[in-house]
């Protein structure tokens, strides 16, 4: 499975941002995909992720109501939907692909993912 990220930018604190992870290889729609960040000197954190069938969600607590994850397997696409942004989200932004058969499984550590794409940069300016 090869991922790619997109959408990463520089914005003012308050805005928004959507990142896309365009997947492809094997049956993408199989795969829990989840979002990871990581800053300067900072080790790489979880952020989001989601079951194969969109039928589960998990965020950390720093993100929690202000970030969404969603995606369309038809597109073999994730999004992160990136609101009311603050300096600290400002990272590196990494997607992430784990194969679980359950439908309601998901990525909740860096430990577990399969793959991972490039990274797309995210500067929240104050």
């Amino acid at each position: 499975v090869h991922v790619v990220e997109s959408g990463g930018g520089l914005v003012q604190t308050g805005g928004s941002l959507r990142l896309s992870c365009a997947a492809s290889g094997r049956t993408v729609s199989s795969y829990a995909m989840g979002w990871f960040r990581q800053a300067p000197g900072k080790e790489r954190e979880f952020v989001a992720s989601i079951s194969w069938s969109g039928g589960s969600t998990y965020y950390a607590d720093s993100v929690k109501g202000r970030f969404t994850i969603s995606r369309d397997n038809a597109k073999n696409t994730v999004y992160l939907q990136m609101n009311s942004l603050k300096p600290e989200d400002t990272a590196v932004y990494y997607c992430a692909a784990k194969y679980y058969s359950g439908r309601y499984s998901y990525i909740r550590t860096s430990l577990e993912p399969d793959y991972w794409g490039q990274g797309t940069q995210v500067t929240v300016s104050s």
